[in-house]
């Protein structure tokens, strides 16, 4: 890979690690908003349920779009130990180094993206 040898691997790793300190800080601090709704309707009306309930889903659904993106974040660091950091998972080109500027996660080069 030509690509490998051009690559700052350290760079990378700093951005990759300061990116999951920051998705498992927003994980910790959602958590309250993903718990179970209490439907109490003495203390709740009825409309306030439904926000809540709505509310308790976007986190969900928030917190599911975290997890994959540090899934994703682990993957990255496992080809950089593999030596497979910056090839394209498709065709085995180069990634562009501003493509991997932008998302250090991306397994793909911007022709098999498209």
């Amino acid at each position: 890979m030509n690509n490998q040898v051009k690559l700052d691997l350290d760079h990378f790793r700093a951005i990759l690690q300061d990116r999951k300190e920051e998705l498992l800080h927003f994980l910790a601090e959602n958590s309250e908003g993903a718990k179970t709704v209490e439907l109490d309707q003495t203390r709740v009306g009825r409309l306030s349920r439904m926000d809540a309930l709505q509310n308790q889903e976007m986190a969900k659904e928030t917190n599911r779009r975290r997890q994959a993106e540090l899934q994703r974040i682990e993957a990255a660091f496992q080809r950089i130990e593999d030596g497979e950091f910056g090839e394209c998972a498709n065709c085995g080109e180069d990634i562009a180094i501003k493509r991997l500027e932008l998302d250090p996660a991306v397994i793909v080069c911007i022709n098999c993206a498209s």
